[in-house]
């Protein structure tokens, strides 16, 4: 009796319905919310950064790069991908979420016991001990997460994002704090292992303190059949990708040394920083609301273009600021140290201009519900990629970096149009939403660097960071609302997000 009362208690997690009266309401605010939130995320993530760079070397990034490179590739077997099922199905019921449940605490398990097993051979792999238990360690991280797979997607499904970004940005800042105290305390490396252990044990504490809903024994003829499938699809397209994605850490470290992969690792996440920030948070609104209209096809249709509209809006001018001022950016916020990593960080900024809108495909392939069609993709383009790194490979961590870009542009529009196939949206449609982001960051990034020819011998590295981030800004905006007429839009965008409740 005790049990079925809890079920009842619980629907609410499982049933949608209710979200279509509000569904604009409910995105708008969950836009709202992810940003805000994204944006502390982001400042944590810097003001850690500018710490960590200052109390470790380039040596101890190198040495967390190189386990990292292969226990995250193993890791993507512990989810299996049925969160995106549980946020993706129109239907579902407490035994199926329950089975879910069961079956990500397994494969978590089993995940943490393999990484520990190889721990040894990714010390060979490297001729370098200190792996063994820098491996060891950062297993533990896998169960940890596995415990709040479907507790969070229930969250997401039901579109608690308040609820889900004060989980994160409570779980970073304890992990940030975790992990200043240690190398504080000279601990060195293992400062980079306590800091997503942390993370991961409060953010699970988290979800089920605000989940209320908890699973049942597994039931095997509960109908999970489809999602395993939906989930096994989106896990091997993960799979390729993270290899494709990943192998250069390891070609970088191998060939070249811990020194030329910290330099890359460090350049390549500080790139990400921004543009995780800014995607990840959009994507986490868009997903849910896309299968919320994947029966409706007019709204589908303009929900997304407008999405990926607002991705290109906040991402380029960001990019190309990046790539204009890439010495005053690593030198601020990493420390002279970290000189040899502009140029690589300016070659991986170039690849990145198109990134943001691309991993937008993901949305479409995942909201109809077509994982199959995402594998695909990932077989089709990742050769490329990964034939990338071995061009690049001879001329060091710079030669990968530059041949990486190269084949990243070239892939954009292949990504695009296969991802639209079996939609109502076009290449046009897309290029006619983000064209005038692309144009006004190109026209900005020149004034920008014209600035910096006349201004940088003369001043201060801060201070010409600073007139040159107000130019790009002002120069940007001034493109975009008057010159190509999209101030209405953007506005209307920010005057929605004001007036709903956070």
């Amino acid at each position: 009796m005790k049990n079925l009362f809890s079920n009842r208690k619980n629907d609410r997690y499982f049933r949608t319905d209710h979200l279509k009266t509000d569904l604009k309401s409910r995105s708008v605010r969950g836009g709202a919310v992810t940003m805000v939130a994204q944006g502390l995320k982001l400042s944590l993530n810097l003001g850690s950064n500018v710490v960590l760079a200052r109390l470790l070397t380039p040596q101890d990034y190198g040495l967390i790069g190189m386990v990292t490179a292969v226990t995250g590739f193993v890791a993507l077997f512990k989810d299996l991908g049925l969160s995106m099922a549980t946020i993706q199905k129109d239907e579902i019921n407490h035994t199926q979420v329950s089975t879910l449940f069961w079956v990500n605490v397994v494969l978590s398990v089993i995940t943490a016991l393999f990484v520990v097993a190889i721990a040894p051979s990714i010390a060979w792999l490297y001729h370098e001990p200190r792996l063994i238990w820098i491996t060891v360690a950062l297993s533990v991280g896998f169960i940890f997460s596995g415990l709040g797979v479907q507790h969070s997607a229930l969250l997401n499904r039901q579109m608690q994002y308040k609820v889900l970004m004060f989980n994160d940005v409570f779980s970073m800042l304890f992990g940030i704090v975790a992990a200043i105290v240690a190398a504080a305390y000279a601990l060195g490396y293992w400062a980079l292992v306590i800091l997503p252990l942390v993370m991961a044990a409060v953010n699970t504490i988290g979800v089920w303190l605000a989940c209320p809903w908890r699973p049942s024994l597994p039931t095997w003829r509960a109908g999970v059949r489809s999602m395993l499938v939906f989930g096994g699809n989106l896990t091997a397209f993960s799979t390729i990708n993270y290899f494709a994605r990943n192998l250069d850490n390891i070609l970088i470290g191998r060939s070249w040394g811990s020194q030329q992969l910290g330099l890359y690792a460090k350049a390549y996440q500080l790139l990400l920083l921004p543009i995780s920030q800014i995607n990840t948070p959009i994507a986490a609104v868009a997903i849910p609301m896309l299968s919320r209209l994947q029966q409706e096809q007019q709204q589908f249709h303009r929900y997304y273009l407008k999405a990926v509209s607002i991705v290109a809006f906040l991402t380029m001018p960001i990019i190309g600021f990046m790539i204009v001022a890439s010495e005053e950016i690593i030198e601020l916020l990493l420390g002279s140290q970290w000189r040899d990593a502009t140029v690589i960080f300016r070659l991986l900024c170039i690849s990145a201009l198109v990134q943001p809108v691309c991993n937008t495909s993901g949305w479409l392939y995942i909201s109809t519900g077509r994982s199959n069609k995402m594998l695909q993709w990932g077989l089709l383009a990742c050769p490329f990629i990964i034939g990338s790194f071995f061009v690049g490979l001879p001329y060091g961590a710079t030669g990968v970096a530059y041949s990486y870009s190269i084949v990243m542009l070239l892939q954009a529009l292949p990504c695009m149009y296969y991802a639209t196939r079996q939609t109502t949206i076009t290449l046009l449609d897309i290029a006619f939403n983000i064209g005038h982001s692309f144009l006004a960051s190109l026209a900005a990034g020149i004034a920008v660097f014209g600035t910096k020819l006349v201004i940088s011998s003369h001043l201060p590295m801060w201070i010409t960071a600073a007139i040159l981030s107000i130019i790009m800004a002002v120069s940007y905006l001034l493109i975009v609302f008057f010159f190509f007429n999209k101030k209405d839009f953007y506005l209307s965008v920010l005057s929605s997000l004001k007036s709903q409740r956070i």
